[in-house]
Formats: C-alpha cells, sequence, structure tokens
C-alpha cells in the first residue's frame, strides 16, 4: 500500500476519493405492492422491539466483552450499512467504505481475499504452508479470525480487529441519543461507558498505534510477524506510517460530533501532528522489542527483518576500479561492510524529539549510536544497548502523546525532518520513504489546523507526488534524485507558511 500512498490518500481533504454509491436506478425493477410493504414494516418493528427489549446489556470485558460479533452485526441499514453517507450522527455507510473495491479504504475488507490469488499462492508454495487462507501464518493478520477463531475468516479484517470485540458494547452502541436535554453529553457518556465495556479508545494516539502495529509491524502472537524468510519467499516489504495509514482507512468523518463523542468539546479534532510522532515512537519500541525476543534470530543468522534491506541488497560489481555501493550514514556507528539495523522510525523520532523534547532528543542520539555500535559487537551487547534505547523511545512516546500540537508546529515539523542533520541520514530507502510519508501526513495536520487552504496544499501536491515517485520502486532507489525531490517538497511547503 505504501508504494501508491502518494496517489491514494482516501480521506485527505485535496484529495478525496469518490466514494463507489450504487444509484436508485438500481432498484427500479423491484417495486413491492403496498400489502408487501406494510408486512415488511410490521416485520422490522417486530424485530427492532425484539432487539431493544431482549438485547443483553453492556458487560465488563470480563464478561462478554471478548465476545466476537462479526461484520454483519454493523451492518443494518439503522446502523452503518446504508448506501449513502447521510446519518445525522456518523455517516452510516462505514462498511460500504470499508468494502470499497481497489482503494485502499476497502483494503482491510480484502485482507483473506487476496490469499487466494496467484501470488500468494505462489508465496505459500515457497513457504510450504498449504492454502494460504487457511494457515495461521497468514490469518494471524489477514483475517479477524486469526486471533478470534470465532470469527468468519471471509470478513477479512473485520471492525472488531480494531475497534475490539462487540460482545460487550454492541447493545448499547446502538441504543441511540436524544433521551435528555443535552444529547452531546449523553453521546460523550454513552461512548466512555462502551469504552469501559471494551470498545477501543482509537482516538487516543499510543491505543491506536498499539492495535495497528500488531499487523503493519508485528507482533510476538503467532502470524503476526512477516519474517525475511516470508519477504523472500515473495511477501510485500513491511513499512507502516500510522497518521497516513489512518486516513487511507478512515470511515468517518470529523466534525462536532465526532468531537463530542470522541473528545468531549465540539472543536477538538484528532491531532494529527501527534498522531504521527507517537506512531514513530511506536514502530521502533515494537521493533526493539521483538528484537530482544526470540524472534531476533532464526537459527544461526541473525533475522534479516530488522536489518536495512539495501545493506545487503545492491548490485555486486567486480572489476578493476571497484565502485562503492553504499554511503556514509552519520547516525551509524558501524563498520563499512556490516549490515545496519533498520532505523527509519529512528531518524523521524530524532526529528520530532528536537521540537518536543529535547532534553531526551540528546539521550536518544546517545542511545541511538550506542545501539548501531553494539550490533558491532555481538548479540548480548545489542540486546542490553536495545533495552536502554527503548527506556528513551517509551519516554518519548508518553512526551509526545501528552503534549499538544498546534499548526505552527507542523510547520516546525517538517523543518526538522529536512534539517541537515537528519536529511544526512537518508542513504537508504526505507528512511526516505517515512520521510516524504512524513511531510505528506503533516502537511494535511496544517490542512486540519487551518494553517493552510485546501486549495493551497493541492496546488503543491505536485511536489509531494514527484517525492512519493522517488521512493515507488527500491530498486530504483537513488539517494541524489531523492534529496532533490523531497528538497523541492519541503521547500514549497515551507512557501505556505
Amino acid at each position: 500500500m505504501t508504494t501508491h500512498a502518494g496517489k491514494e490518500r482516501a480521506d485527505r481533504p485535496w484529495a478525496a476519493f469518490a466514494a463507489f454509491v450504487p444509484t436508485r436506478a438500481a432498484f427500479a425493477a423491484f417495486v413491492p405492492t403496498r400489502a408487501a410493504l406494510a408486512a415488511l414494516a410490521a416485520m422490522l418493528i417486530a424485530l427492532a422491539i425484539a432487539a431493544f427489549v431482549f438485547a443483553p446489556p453492556a458487560r465488563s470485558q470480563g464478561e462478554s466483552g471478548t465476545r466476537y460479533t462479526g461484520v454483519a452485526s454493523c451492518a443494518g441499514s439503522t446502523c452503518h450499512g446504508r448506501m449513502e453517507g447521510d446519518g445525522t450522527v456518523v455517516r452510516q455507510d462505514e462498511l460500504m467504505k470499508w468494502q470499497e473495491p481497489s482503494t485502499p479504504g476497502g483494503a482491510h475488507s480484502r485482507a483473506w481475499a487476496v490469499l487466494s490469488n496467484n501470488r500468494s499462492q505462489f508465496i505459500a508454495r515457497n513457504l510450504g504452508i498449504g492454502d494460504p487462507a487457511k494457515a495461521q501464518m497468514c490469518l494471524g493478520c489477514h483475517s479477524t479470525a486469526g486471533t478470534a477463531p470465532a470469527a468468519p475468516a471471509e470478513d477479512g479484517v473485520g471492525c472488531e480487529s480494531c475497534h475490539g470485540p462487540a460482545g460487550g458494547w454492541l447493545a448499547s452502541h446502538y441504543a441511540g441519543v436524544g433521551t435528555n436535554a443535552d444529547p452531546d453529553r449523553e453521546m460523550r457518556d454513552k461512548h466512555l461507558a462502551n469504552l469501559s465495556a471494551g470498545l477501543k479508545k482509537l482516538e487516543d494516539p499510543v491505543v491506536r498505534a498499539g492495535v495497528c502495529v500488531d499487523c503493519h509491524f508485528g507482533s510476538a502472537a503467532d502470524g503476526q510477524f512477516v519474517t525475511h524468510r516470508i519477504m523472500a519467499a515473495g511477501h510485500p516489504r513491511i513499512s507502516f506510517e500510522l497518521d497516513l495509514f489512518s486516513s487511507l482507512q478512515a470511515h468517518h468523518q470529523e466534525d462536532a460530533d465526532y468531537g463530542w463523542r470522541k473528545f468531549g468539546a465540539a472543536n477538538r479534532r484528532t491531532d494529527h501532528v501527534q498522531m504521527w510522532a507517537v506512531g514513530q515512537a511506536t514502530a521502533i519500541e515494537r521493533s526493539l522489542a521483538l528484537f530482544q525476543t526470540r524472534r531476533g534470530t532464526e537459527g544461526m543468522f541473525p533475522e534479516f527483518y530488522f536489518l536495512g534491506c539495501h545493506s545487503c541488497h545492491r548490485r555486486i560489481f567486480d572489476q578493476a576500479k571497484p565502485v562503492r555501493t553504499g554511503l556514509d550514514n552519520p547516525g551509524r556507528s558501524i563498520p563499512e561492510g556490516m549490515p545496519a539495523y533498520n532505523d527509519e522510525n529512528l531518524i523521524m523520532l530524532a526529528a520530532a524529539a528536537r521540537l518536543a523534547a529535547p532534553a531526551l532528543a540528546d539521550q536518544l542520539a546517545v542511545r541511538t549510536a550506542a545501539f548501531h555500535k553494539a550490533m558491532a559487537t555481538d548479540r548480548p551487547s545489542a540486546v542490553a544497548a536495545a533495552a536502554q534505547l527503548s527506556q528513551t523511545v517509551a519516554a518519548l512516546k508518553s512526551a509526545f502523546a501528552s503534549r499538544s500540537f498546534s499548526g505552527a508546529d507542523a510547520f516546525a515539523m517538517v523543518d526538522a525532518i529536512s534539517a541537515k542533520a537528519i536529511s544526512d541520514r537518508y542513504t537508504d530507502y526505507s528512511g526516505s520513504q517515512q520521510a516524504v510519508m512524513g511531510v505528506d501526513t503533516l502537511l494535511n495536520a496544517m490542512v486540519s489546523s487551518g494553517r493552510v487552504t485546501v486549495g493551497a496544499a493541492a496546488g503543491i501536491r505536485g511536489d509531494i507526488d514527484r517525492a512519493y515517485a522517488t521512493v515507488k520502486d527500491p530498486n530504483a532507489y537513488k539517494p541524489s534524485e531523492f534529496q532533490a525531490s523531497f528538497g523541492s517538497a519541503v521547500r514549497a511547503i515551507g512557501a505556505l507558511r
């Protein structure tokens, strides 16, 4: 998905997708009689009354809260299954957006289906795992059923993979509001009650990041870690950026209702700069945590998933005048010829830390250098250094989560990402890709905060897309070309200040 991120930003204000909405004409051929309509209405009323009367009350997560109800439980036309997004509180066509064909917005719904395509079958044959649509190695991330066997596998990554098992909160979730004089407060109180009953607080960047990285970066759970062996078999390289990917998957609009429900104030919205910074910290935190476990090795070899791909995947020249294929990286204290840790998120974190927590930024720089140096010593030294670095990363994540960021901060963060001390570290494809996604999501933050107009942002879309083009193909990545296009995009954003 990241390959096309520059062209397919689902709900970006300046590049919105046209939603797939079947026309009313498609249903014109079906014209029921008045008697049939009356019977249908009576049946629906009876079902609604039964659902209200007999629906179990919300229970704690320790009771029925871990019960998965499946995507179908969200699909009613009075809930999230409408053909048009014309609901008064939420769009109510969220299921349709979740199922959008061939767009990032519909990727979760297609996650299980892709396991039957030719590429997945090829990967499965290489790994010797049989049918990938039934293999836990794949289901762990490609279907809610991978972690909740009772869920239908064909749902793919369903609603409850992100929002949590609905057994404890579904009944109160659809009960509605408007029964007292302050519906906004009632809506907020109901949301808080649902959170206590097991609904995941995805408006909290720390919670959202923790949910997303399980699949988009890896976890200790069975079937939720894409090893180097799996990538060698043909699986795409793993990459993740929380705020950009959240925008690609957003099935909702942030309006006054959303502000009341999620944050308790009509004017509150998602802090995109904070979401980006917390996402970067969570990704490297998870990476370092997994590196310290048994996942850090594969037989007698290190687990190459943790190492920069281009450390090894470069063309080899055997000629009288050898050509050096790598570049010096001031952030890595490692000898020439040794593979580097995949530090794309560390680079972004270093930029964010300078703005949000300068004292921790210095500590991060020292411990990052110590970790890279320890990687050239032995595994015990590297694990010990990773543990030290993890402490700093965790502290930075807490600092980001407790700090509000303004539109002016978004400009300052773009400056930090493009500063020479940071940009000199963009010697690899993965770090450069994170830099482009970073400026893209920060530009969105400027629009959301009102610092930049939608029209102005659209006017520099070409500069962002040219930067994306330089990281579209890892085999064609050239640092000099990236630096030029990225610099042009940053200057265009700076001109909007």
